[in-house]
């Protein structure tokens, strides 16, 4: 059984003992915390709920539900909903937060608790440190009987959610129902399966293939969009009757696309394409983290704005996307965050985008895939043994590239002309993560081996 306390939430397998796994009681004591923290900070007892369709999810969502009702706190649950549905619906309900019940990517016997503030986005580290020190200390006292929280069901959010993509700017509906598009929709059986076909019709297309659109929570596959998940979707428009596959997470903050021979389009071109596709109606700035494909800082050059890195973590990408004045930005796992419509990650705003981006380019997705850099990334990682310094060992890797150029917001980053790797330190291992990233498959893994050939003569005890 695993349970993972960090600063967005908690998140881990269903069961076990209390502390071990993700219990009911971890998830009262989490959620009193959460609400308790709420009502100091913000004065306004409300808190927005909604959940993704895995198994557990009904049962962590009476218990989230009840808790915050004990505090004294409205709940407004949306039932099945996404991740950006309850983003969006935050600040539209005048709330003091939200709860996303979702483990994102992570397999069925998952759960999590994603934590909102009052705009919609994802709390802050400082927060995160506060909420978790008062979980811990069970610095929470509960209302008395007539001063309860009201319960109120809201079941259209996700419509709601529709209308809003359908009505951005930049979202031209009479142009992608003049395309007559054909396209597989694989959304794991999970909230995807019901958001995603819909906005699709509303959005003119033609001919819709649903996989797994069932939402029961039973995952076919490994829900995280990687090709070696997606070879269901890839067989199926390798018979040349489609024109592109769309597949989305468990939570639909994550787009990943399939051009219509059954290629990848790759997860990392989704932000880069809907981003040429924005840059090109709206001139400005980028953002994506440390670890993301430096095609997105090529077209934004090529499009005169400017591209900034952020630390991992999409409260990271957020915070540097304000600071930059960023247009569009987002992370290179398929997650577009577009400040106009709000600072998440959003399939169905991604969705909306891309569409009418390809709609006006007139060509098949491949070759839209095929006008953008071709960059390929590399992902390792390094085991140590637990002595050893892992910061000192990240220190001596800088000083031996002083001579690079080296971003350290986050590890650290360094740059080879079109080439770079990334360097990170797990926050629960003795793992040093290595991304890097070239122009050739071949050559990304030869930068990757070559660093940690470096790594190895910096460290004196030897490696595993």
């Amino acid at each position: 059984m695993s349970l993972i306390k960090s600063i967005s939430g908690i998140r881990g397998t269903i069961g076990g003992k209390p502390g071990e796994g993700l219990t009911p009681i971890d998830v009262v004591k989490f959620t009193s915390a959460y609400g308790t923290w709420v009502l100091e900070q913000t004065q306004i007892p409300k808190v927005v709920i909604g959940r993704d369709a895995r198994l557990s999810g009904d049962m962590i969502s009476q218990l989230v539900s009840a808790t915050l009702q004990g505090l004294g706190i409205e709940v407004i649950d949306l039932g099945l909903s996404t991740t950006p549905t309850v983003e969006f619906a935050v600040p539209r309900e005048k709330a003091g937060g939200g709860i996303i019940l979702t483990a994102s990517h992570n397999p069925a016997q998952w759960n999590a608790l994603k934590l909102l503030n009052a705009q919609g986005e994802f709390i802050s580290d400082q927060e995160g440190q506060s909420i978790l020190s008062m979980a811990e200390a069970e610095n929470f006292s509960f209302a008395e009987v007539r001063k309860l929280g009201k319960y109120t069901p809201i079941s259209d959010y996700m419509d709601r959610h529709i209308q809003h993509v359908l009505d951005l700017d930049l979202v031209d509906v009479a142009a992608i129902k003049a395309r007559n598009f054909k396209i597989v929709v694989d959304a794991v059986n999970s909230t995807g399966g019901i958001v995603v076909p819909r906005l699709l019709r509303a959005l003119g297309v033609s001919e819709i293939e649903e996989m797994y659109c069932t939402p029961d929570g039973n995952f076919p596959h490994n829900p995280e969009p990687l090709p070696e998940n997606l070879r269901d979707i890839s067989k199926k428009l390798e018979k040349g009757n489609f024109d592109l596959g769309i597949v989305v997470d468990p939570d639909v903050d994550r787009l990943a696309l399939v051009n219509e021979d059954g290629s990848m389009f790759g997860e990392e071109y989704t932000l880069v394409a809907v981003a040429d596709y924005v840059l090109s109606q709206t001139p400005g700035n980028t953002v994506s983290n440390l670890s993301s494909t430096r095609a997105l800082r090529d077209v934004t050059e090529k499009r005169g704005g400017n591209y900034t890195a952020a630390a991992v973590g999409e409260v990271n990408v957020v915070n540097q996307m304000k600071a930059a004045g960023a247009v569009i930005g987002g992370e290179g796992n398929g997650g577009i965050i577009y400040p106009t419509s709000h600072y998440g990650r959003d399939a169905l705003v991604g969705i909306g985008l891309f569409l009418t981006h390809l709609a006006k380019f007139g060509k098949s997705i491949s070759m839209l895939r095929a006008t953008y850099p071709n960059y390929f990334i590399s992902k390792n990682k390094l085991e140590l043994t637990p002595n050893l310094d892992v910061d000192n060992i990240l220190l001596k890797i800088k000083e031996k590239y002083k001579k690079h150029p080296i971003n350290d917001i986050d590890g650290i980053k360094i740059e080879f002309e079109k080439e770079w790797v990334h360097l990170r330190k797990s926050n629960t291992e003795p793992i040093i993560r290595i991304y890097s990233e070239s122009d050739s498959e071949a050559k990304a893994e030869h930068l990757a081996k070559k660093i940690i050939q470096d790594i190895k003569e910096v460290v004196t005890t030897p490696l595993p």
